[in-house]
């Protein structure tokens, strides 16, 4: 059941697991795989998701006879999180989460791969001592396994050499190459190389060559596409002036081929949970209707008579209620007609028969509070429509704006939190954030947006975050915006762009509510 080999029709299984499956430790089992699925396909953010899904179902169980089973699964997840954030370069995430992970993990040699993983998140934020003390810890138990030796000894060599290289690292770095030679490892061969020709890159540039060109050659053999990009930007870095072209020409490809098949991955991924959850709705709703169906067929055959005398005596007790009602009405509106209308007529007449001193503009006052008085005697009180709660408004304006590349996460839009927040604050909100979101869809090229809200005791805060390709460095207010700005400004709050960068967007808005 779990075997990811093939991923798109694995993923398509396990969402089906999540979707129609009624064991929370099966579900929980089948986000573990998912995510590590979109992981491995390059859907770092959606591996997230789904690795957190994941470890929030695991967490709720309190299984104690399957304790762990499930912490097996936690430290899968948690480890997960550690690779996805250090592809991200955050690494101090990623060391937070592997650290997650030895404090779950009972097993040596798991430990160890763990070990390991945090080492190169400190090597990546330059901490050598910290991945070096990590490495020395755990190189002893590894001498039985040629293999995990060879990894632990190239690790310590090459992070050594970082921290300083002018250090006689040579030696180790290959006599890791010829235990991996020796034991034919492919990965490991791939990594020496890559060590080896860092390393000789400065002092003897043609040997480096040489070894980006193995590199190049068994990352080919092993069609793995990333180390292949690491290797040819050595080779482009290293090559004859001759040969760069044909090394960028192949990087260039490589690099758009793998951008292309990530984002086909996401939609692929993003559209399998769509239709599965559709498909799921969809039946629900024939199964519900088939029942109701066949209810309806017994009871028809079981009660025709009875439907059909009940029908009479319920339709002749309509139409006497109506009958009631309308001459209720009647009564009730002669009534108001009497009072209203006659009496007022009848004193009109009379004042005017009696009180000679009477003007025209005096008649025309007393027949004019005699009409008012007339239009309100079938006056009714219109009902008031229904308007949804705010959240739910709220929630219907920005998910409008999801599409097939474009998802739209809402954060802190509860109930409660809209509950303290005055109604014309509340307008004028839902007004700015429909500019934002008409702003990124037709700007951004966003594939993520976040929207946060959070409410303290003065101010309501509100942080949007996309993911696209950010404001250019001559940003200038367009009117949209600049309405923004004047609305946020009519209550009393500000709005701050962050355009340090141009990787995505960050807009801040502060509304005062005290």
């Amino acid at each position: 059941m779990y075997n990811i080999k093939k991923d798109d029709s694995a993923f398509y299984y396990f969402n089906r697991v999540v979707t129609g499956d009624h064991d929370s430790l099966n579900i929980a089992k089948a986000y573990t795989y998912m995510g590590i699925i979109q992981f491995n396909s390059g859907d770092y953010f959606g591996a997230q998701e789904t690795a957190l899904i994941s470890i929030r179902c695991l967490k709720r169980m309190d299984h104690l006879k399957e304790k762990d089973t499930i912490d097996h699964y936690l430290v899968s997840n948690y480890n997960e999180l550690g690779r996805i954030n250090a592809a991200l370069k955050n690494y101090q995430t990623a060391i937070y989460y592997y650290d997650q992970t030895l404090r779950l993990t009972k097993d040596n040699k798991n430990r160890a791969i763990i070990l390991g993983n945090k080492a190169v998140a400190y090597r990546q934020t330059k901490q050598y001592p910290q991945a070096i003390a990590i490495y020395q810890s755990i190189i002893e138990d590894t001498k039985e396994n040629p293999q995990r030796y060879a990894r632990i000894l190239t690790n310590i060599a090459y992070t050594r050499w970082l921290q300083d290289s002018s250090q006689p690292v040579a030696a180790d770095l290959l006599k890791a190459l010829q235990i991996r030679e020796k034991e034919k490892d492919d990965w490991g061969l791939n990594s020496s190389y890559s060590h080896l020709t860092d390393y000789y890159s400065r002092i003897q540039p043609d040997l480096a060559f040489t070894y980006a060109e193995k590199m190049y050659m068994i990352a080919r053999r092993l069609n793995s596409s990333y180390d292949e990009l690491e290797a040819l930007q050595k080779l482009i870095t290293l090559s004859p002036p001759a040969a760069v072209k044909k090394y960028f020409t192949r990087y260039q490809y490589l690099n758009d081929s793998l951008q292309t098949a990530r984002s086909n991955a996401r939609n692929q991924f993003a559209l399998i949970r769509y239709e599965t959850e559709k498909s799921k709705a969809d039946n629900l709703v024939l199964q519900k209707d088939n029942a109701e169906k066949k209810v309806q067929i017994i009871w028809q055959w079981i009660l025709l008579s009875g439907v059909l005398v009940l029908t009479l005596a319920g339709f002749r007790w309509y139409r006497k209620q109506k009958q009631r009602a309308i001459r209720e009405q009647q009564l009730k509106t002669s009534k108001k007609v009497h009072d209203v209308v006659a009496n007022g007529l009848y004193r009109v007449i009379s004042k005017v028969d009696h009180d000679k001193t009477g003007g025209k503009e005096q008649l025309l006052d007393e027949l004019t509070n005699l009409y008012e008085q007339s239009r309100n005697i079938s006056y009714e009180t219109p009902e008031e429509k229904t308007v949804l709660p705010f959240n739910e408004s709220l929630t219907g304006l920005l998910s409008s704006f999801s599409a097939a590349g474009t998802r739209v996460l809402i954060v802190g839009n509860s109930k409660e939190l809209w509950s303290k927040v005055k109604p014309g604050i509340k307008n004028e909100l839902k007004q700015i954030l429909q500019e934002l979101m008409v702003n990124m869809k037709k700007h951004s090229q966003a594939q993520n947006v976040v929207v946060r809200f959070q409410l303290d005791p003065q101010a309501l805060t509100v942080q949007y975050t996309d993911d696209g390709i950010g404001a250019p460095p001559d940003f200038r207010w367009g009117n949209g915006l600049r309405n923004t700005e004047n609305r946020i400004a009519g209550l009393g709050g500000r709005i701050s762009f962050d355009t340090a960068t141009s990787e995505g967007m960050k807009i801040q808005l502060y509304i005062p509510t005290a």
